[in-house]
Formats: structure tokens, sequence, C-alpha cells
């Protein structure tokens, strides 16, 4: 019995490890965000689709400022940073979440649903 309950603890540890890296937020909640000023946004499609199709209004585009991502960031590391891609089964995001990650921001976030999420729920996109 004792095995089987290790086991099974271990087993709900490893799924709960992998089941994804960053929060996801919610289109309201970053929507609330934006609106507040209080979030970076992320945009992770690549430039062809920021320019033409569009994007949450203020993201930055990670393909073309990637490697400039510290100075587009503000310096205080809480600030809520958010990456999204195409939709939900898209998992580009996962780089320009990282990639804030890796500069230090502790409060990085995955918005799910992704540009198509977004603009399926009616929300206002910038071109």
């Amino acid at each position: 019995m004792k095995k089987l309950l290790t086991l099974l603890v271990a087993s709900l540890f490893a799924v709960s490890a992998f089941a994804g890296e960053y929060p996801d937020i919610s289109i309201k909640d970053l929507d609330a965000a934006i609106k507040d000023g209080k979030v970076v946004v992320i945009d992770v499609n690549g430039s062809k689709s920021f320019d033409k199709r569009g994007r949450i209004p203020g993201a930055i585009d990670f393909q073309k400022d990637g490697k400039k991502l510290a100075a587009k960031l503000p310096s205080d590391k809480n600030t809520l940073v958010v990456a999204y891609c195409g939709g939900p089964r898209c998992k580009a995001y996962k780089r320009g979440a990282s990639a804030a990650e890796k500069l230090g921001y502790k409060n990085v976030k995955h918005l799910s649903a992704g540009i198509s999420g977004w603009v399926k729920a009616g929300m206002k996109v910038e071109k």
C-alpha cells in the first residue's frame, strides 16, 4: 500500500510539474491589466502576423524585438508579463515567456486563448 501511495504522489507531482510552465491568464483579466497599464504583453506569432493579422493592444513583437527585450521591459521585475501566440494549441509563447523569466521577471503568465481567442471574444486588436 505504501508503494502504491508513493507512486501515486510521485505521478501527481510529475503531472503538475509539466502541466504548464506558466500560469494562464484569462482574456478578461488581461484586458483589465491592459486598461490599468499594469502589464507588458509579448506577441510570439511572428512579425508578419504582428503587422497584418493584428495584435493585442500594446504588444511587443517578439520576433523583431526579442534580442532587445530587456530594453522594452520595465525595470520592476514584479511587473506582470504575458506572452501569447496563435491559440490554445500553440506553444511558441514559451519563447517569449522564458526570455522574460531569464531576464528576472517573476510574474510571467500565458494567454492560452492566444490571438485567435482574443479576436473570437470580440476584443480590440491593433494593426
